[in-house]
Formats: structure tokens, C-alpha cells, sequence
């Protein structure tokens, strides 16, 4: 299995620095309280350890393909005595095979841009969601990569591989039945976009 080009995780201090507080992001998103919530490229747990606390009791799910980093998250679990955070190591590409229950939400944090056959994602993604359910995108948005920089350093994936919040839209509706909601801003650099089933 390949992992989604130009999706590498920086560690939470990177992070930390574009999202300070990742639960409000997430509830700006629209991750509420008694959904069960799927993060796919979930890392070592950046929006998925806040995400347990928002949607509490139900499942986070935490998917990733990257072994170490999912350790990383469970020992992180370990220690903040969280229950609901399941951390799944397989290809998002089969999203409905590789959960083990259909979810409310599902979250795709900074990985768009770089899958492959993205028409493909989306349709296995609509399948992974109850009805319903939503689809949250969080997206660079198509600014040039020199000028989105965290630490003085450029940061995102390069300029050609970002999308405009209405290239993703597109994407994602033509390639499903998914009902575009709305868009938010994500300061400094990201977008987030909100999808019906």
C-alpha cells in the first residue's frame, strides 16, 4: 500500500502552530456530540484524540497507514485514559471494508490533494457514511507554497498539487451524491469544506 502523496505528519508542535486548539476546529466543523467520527490520515492523533472528547461516547475511528505513527496514538490514548479513539491501520482507499461500522462523520485532514484516484475515494467514502452523515474536507488552499509558511519554513503540499475550495466541491459532487452544505475558513491557510449524504 502507498501512502497519498505529499501527506507526510508533522509532529504536534508543527501542528500546533496552524490550529492551536484543534476541538474548536473540529466543532467549527461541525463535529458534534453522540457521532461516531473516521479520520482518515489520522496520523498520531492531532484531531482525533480531541475529536473522542467532542463525540464521547461514540467511536473515533483513527485510520492510517503509517504502523508507528497509530502506536504513537494509542500510547497517547493510554495516557489521557481515552476509550473511544480505535486505531486502524489500513488503505483508505477501501473505506467501507476497512471500518468496521458505517459513520456519521468522516474527516480527511490535509490528504485530499494527494489521492490518487479521488473520484474513487469519494465514491467509497459515501458508502462509509449512515445517511445522513457528512463528509468534512480540510484543504490547503491554492496559494502558492512559498508563501504558506509555519515557523519561517514554506509548509503544504506543492503549489500544483492544491485545490480551490470550488475544484474540490466539484470533485466531490460529481463523483458522488454527496449535497454540498458549505464552506468555512480555516485561518491562516486551509478551507474546510461541509458535505451531506
Amino acid at each position: 500500500m502507498e501512502r497519498f502523496q505529499n501527506t507526510g505528519q508533522p509532529d504536534w508542535d508543527w501542528w500546533s502552530k496552524l490550529w492551536p486548539m484543534p476541538g474548536a476546529t473540529l466543532r467549527k466543523l461541525n463535529v458534534g456530540a453522540g457521532e461516531s467520527v473516521a479520520e482518515v490520515g489520522c496520523g498520531s492523533g492531532y484531531f482525533a484524540l480531541p475529536a473522542a472528547g467532542i463525540v464521547e461516547p461514540e467511536s473515533v475511528y483513527a485510520l492510517d497507514l503509517d504502523e508507528e505513527l497509530l502506536a504513537e496514538l494509542d500510547h497517547l490514548t493510554d495516557q489521557q485514559n481515552i476509550e473511544n479513539v480505535v486505531p486502524i491501520n489500513g488503505d483508505a482507499r477501501n473505506l467501507p471494508a476497512v471500518l468496521p461500522e458505517r459513520v456519521d462523520t468522516v474527516v480527511v485532514a490535509n490528504t485530499f490533494h494527494g489521492i490518487d484516484d479521488q473520484a474513487g475515494f469519494v465514491q467509497n467514502t459515501f458508502d462509509a457514511i449512515e445517511p445522513d452523515g457528512s463528509l468534512v474536507l480540510i484543504n490547503w488552499h491554492e496559494r502558492p507554497r512559498e508563501t504558506t509558511t509555519v515557523a519561517g519554513e514554506p509548509r503544504g503540499p506543492p503549489t500544483e498539487l492544491r485545490m480551490t475550495p470550488g475544484e474540490t466541491e466539484e470533485t466531490v459532487c460529481s463523483a458522488s451524491a454527496f449535497v454540498f452544505d458549505r464552506q468555512i475558513d480555516l485561518p491562516p491557510y486551509h478551507y474546510g469544506l461541509l458535505f451531506e449524504r
